[in-house]
């Protein structure tokens, strides 16, 4: 439109200038929409804003760049900033001016060029072309159906930018290609799968280019700028699925930047932006910049320095200013010194490791959240709990989070000014200089008078001995097999002499009010050397008390070995025993209550199975093998449990699963060492052949109750009891045979459904029939095993297993003789070699 004014004169000029206010308002509002339908479309040059103003949506074309996108940002504030493009990967020329944003005849929006042709759509099932897309005052763009349902909306579908009140489907953000280009560039931006979460800053989706450290509720303890009086605006939901972000009093956004940083900005005044955060920003920012065991302050020249304790890996490297390949320890660790070695309590105390505290750090990655016996209520319970495995090699305590330990090479350390947590690392106690100096004088006399006392009480006690009818016992007390007189009436003042200070001696008379009197009713089951009651102490903290059955022939030496190895073994997927009471004839254990009882009261119940969804499932054979890994690998101890079945695997309130029942348990030295044994103890269809057959027993023995296991937790069907009439298979036959024919899904309990994970559960059946091959050379071990289950590495082609307790027609059986000791298989069966 042309408007020629030099003919109008004087007179009408306020009519002119009205009439021109009038078309340039209409001009304006027609540039100006407030919802695209089928049959309005948004086209170039105009907006789709949203009612308050607040934001505004349409195309835009980048500095400098020939394409085209649609795209959304604040209307009012600048510089503009767009926070969400719609066709970020597939971009219109710049010079097609006849594009066009509509919802298509089948009620899906979609961007079309200007000859029409679709170039980005919602690509959702829309019931009716009836929809509409409307731009919401917090940025949300969506599409809705003629009833107000929303159908699709763009905060599902993140780009570079979270605004507030965002509570995405997707956690990922991934960054511009750079400042002119929309689409997708190296940075992702992401929430990590650990408990609790992390926030990571990722080159090309694999390479760390930064780390938040963990979310301790209120803020991430790596980034010390969220200190307490920094209201940070993020909240982390607890599925750790997404975070959303608040701009208290302003507006503002988060976003991961090209050049790969985090931007929070905020507008107070409503009209220009201000940035309120960015990281990471200094070179100690950048992830493992001084590699393994290596710290990195920045006030510091240089920069990098190793652990105490630690050394360069490298020297050339180091005075190069090189440190990505960190640290080496200078001295091996106690537990790594005295691997399956036994140590007396003495030499313990004064050579284990120890901790040194570093304060004020952003702490490692790869931490691992403790909860092995509730969440460990203090700092010490932490200590504790790092001290008795020797795989942790570091650990923190954080009031708003709980216990978090290391066992993986500490990397990505920063020590800040100020902010950060307590790191305590683990040394050899010469690194720590606190090795106690021995006195010879002292020692000498100590030891001659403790000789001279030792000969009086033994003379005492021999001479008792003859006119009472003691019981020889052998015990085993950290390796050193000894045999001792020991009448009940002294039981109770040999475990207060010989084994842990950490061990409650309880009196017997708590016990009787906490079962009160072991009533029937709180009875929780039946074990072959007595039943198990549950009671609640005077404290009120619930237990589980094992009444060893004064009848049993080998009451006190399990008692004992039960004792000796759970209070020296704390892992988080193992029972923890707190301690015990002996009173004459009574000898009991005290361990912490498991709510959900044992693994077969779920499994094997056709009411109560359902219980047990895959994701539980899948949780238990993980929590088992770890358990496992701990007793044959990372343990001071190396422990054969000997009784591994459903009913010794007990939950917690949360279906964790934890290994119990240590009576049976063998300690032994060496990688994979063959013991034998005249008593076959153990349980029938779990033992191993070469177990049941010869009384030899290894790792590998455990490694096959634990395939027997995995194989049961995937079918909810008991080994012993299952039997196909027509073919005469046993249970491993069977499963063996669907994974030969490739229908090894068969097997899935039917309860689950289609609720499974198809590609999981064939790996565990995999790594099932593995551990159940006749041959334990065959086997793999528990290293392999919890390398294949939490990897994609695959195992080779299980053998079939010929040897079951059931007999078949083409595969006839050794025989043997079986004495069931309790109901149910719950407990140990006792074979006696021939």
């Amino acid at each position: 439109m042309t408007i020629r004014t030099e003919r109008v004169g004087a007179l009408y000029s306020p009519l002119f200038f009205l009439f021109l206010f009038i078309l340039l308002s209409l001009e304006y509002s027609c540039a100006q929409v407030y919802d695209i339908t089928h049959s309005k479309p948004l086209s170039q040059g105009q907006t789709l804003v949203s009612p308050g103003h607040i934001f505004e949506m349409g195309f835009f074309i980048p500095n400098n760049s020939d394409n085209q996108y649609v795209g959304l940002w604040h209307k009012n504030i600048f510089p503009r900033k767009v926070v969400w493009v719609a066709n970020r990967e597939k971009p219109l020329p710049g010079t097609d001016i006849s594009a066009s944003f509509r919802l298509s005849n089948n009620g899906n929006l979609e961007l079309v060029d200007g000859k029409q042709n679709p170039v980005w759509s919602t690509n959702i099932s829309v019931p009716s072309n009836s929809s509409a897309a409307i731009l919401l005052d917090n940025g949300k763009f969506v599409v809705k159906d003629d009833k107000g349902a929303e159908l699709w909306g763009s905060f599902d579908h993140l780009t570079d930018t979270i605004l507030p009140s965002m509570a995405p489907k997707s956690n990922l953000m991934r960054a511009w290609k750079s400042y002119n280009d929309p689409s997708i560039g190296i940075y992702l931006l992401g929430l990590s799968a650990q408990n609790p979460s992390q926030a990571f800053i990722w080159i090309n989706g694999s390479t760390p280019h930064w780390r938040s450290g963990p979310w301790d509720k209120s803020k991430f303890i790596g980034v010390p700028e969220m200190n307490a009086q920094y209201l940070s605006g993020f909240t982390l939901d607890d599925s750790a699925q997404y975070i959303t972000y608040t701009a208290y009093n302003t507006s503002g956004y988060v976003e991961i930047s090209s050049e790969g940083s985090i931007k929070v900005m905020s507008s107070q005044n409503g009209k220009s932006w201000h940035l309120t955060l960015e990281v990471p920003k200094k070179p100690c920012d950048m992830y493992g910049a001084c590699g393994p065991f290596g710290v990195c302050k920045a006030s510091e020249s240089p920069i990098c320095k190793c652990l105490k304790g630690f050394e360069p890996k490298s020297d050339k490297e180091w005075s190069n200013g090189n440190w990505t390949g960190g640290c080496v320890r200078q001295t091996k660790l106690f537990c790594e010194r005295h691997t399956n070695k036994l140590v007396s309590s003495r030499e313990k105390e004064d050579d284990d490791d120890g901790f040194w505290k570093m304060a004020g750090l952003k702490v490692p990655d790869f931490h691992e959240y403790i909860a092995s016996f509730g969440v460990p209520d203090t700092s010490e319970d932490c200590k504790m709990w790092c001290l008795h495995n020797c795989s942790c090699k570091a650990y923190v305590f954080v009031n708003s989070i709980g216990c978090l330990i290391w066992s993986k090479d500490l990397i990505d350390i920063q020590e800040f000014s100020s902010g950060g947590v307590d790191l305590y690392i683990r040394l050899a106690r010469v690194e720590l200089g606190e090795r106690k100096p021995v006195n010879l004088i002292i020692s000498l006399t100590a030891l001659c008078f403790i000789s001279i006392l030792g000969a009086i009480v033994f003379g005492m006690r021999r001479s008792r001995a003859n006119q009472q009818g003691n019981s020889k016992v052998k015990t085993q007390r950290f390796g050193l097999t000894k045999t001792i007189q020991t009448s009940r009436n002294t039981l109770g003042e040999y475990i207060g002499k010989y084994y842990p200070s950490e061990l409650v001696i309880y009196d017997f008379d708590s016990i009787i009010i906490a079962t009160n009197n072991f009533d029937l009713t709180n009875k929780l089951g039946q074990g072959g050397f007595g039943p198990v009651y549950r009671g609640k102490l005077q404290e009120g903290k619930e237990v589980a008390v094992k009444r060893l059955s004064s009848s049993s022939g080998q009451g006190i030496e399990e008692f004992k070995n039960e004792i000796l190895l759970i209070s020296n073994l704390q892992h988080k997927n193992l029972v923890r025993i707190m301690g015990c009471c002996v009173k004459e004839d009574e000898k009991l254990l005290i361990y912490e209550f498991m709510p959900n009882k044992s693994l077969d009261t779920f499994l094997f119940d056709p009411t109560r199975r359902a219980v047990l969804d895959w994701s539980i499932r899948y949780n238990i054979i993980h929590g088992i093998a770890r358990g496992l890994l701990y007793l044959h690998h990372d343990s001071y101890l190396k422990v054969i449990h000997r009784d591994l079945k459903t009913s010794n695997i007990l939950l917690d309130e949360k279906m964790n699963p934890k290994i119990s029942d240590f009576g049976l348990a063998r300690i032994i030295e060496g990688t994979q060492n063959l013991e034998n044994t005249q008593n076959v103890v153990g349980t029938r269809g779990y033992m191993s052949p070469e177990y049941a057959m010869g009384g030899i027993f290894s790792e590998k023995s455990d490694v096959y109750s634990f395939g027997v296991l995995v194989l049961e937790i995937i079918s909810s069907k008991k080994n012993t009891s299952f039997f196909l009439d027509d073919l005469q298979l046993g249970f491993l036959a069977y499963a063996w045979n669907l994974w030969n024919e490739g229908r090894g899904l068969v097997l899935v309990d039917e309860e689950l459904a289609e609720s499974y994970s198809s590609s999981e559960v064939m790996k565990c059946v995999h790594v099932g029939l593995l551990c159940v091959q006749d041959n334990a050379a065959d086997r793999p071990t528990m290293v392999d095993i919890a390398l294949m289950l939490s990897s994609e590495k695959d195992g080779p082609q299980p053998k079939r297993p010929v040897f079951t307790i059931q007999n078949s027609v083409s595969h006839p059986q050794p025989q043997y003789e079986c004495t069931n000791s309790s109901k149910n298989e719950a407990t140990i069966t006792l074979i006696e070699g021939r």
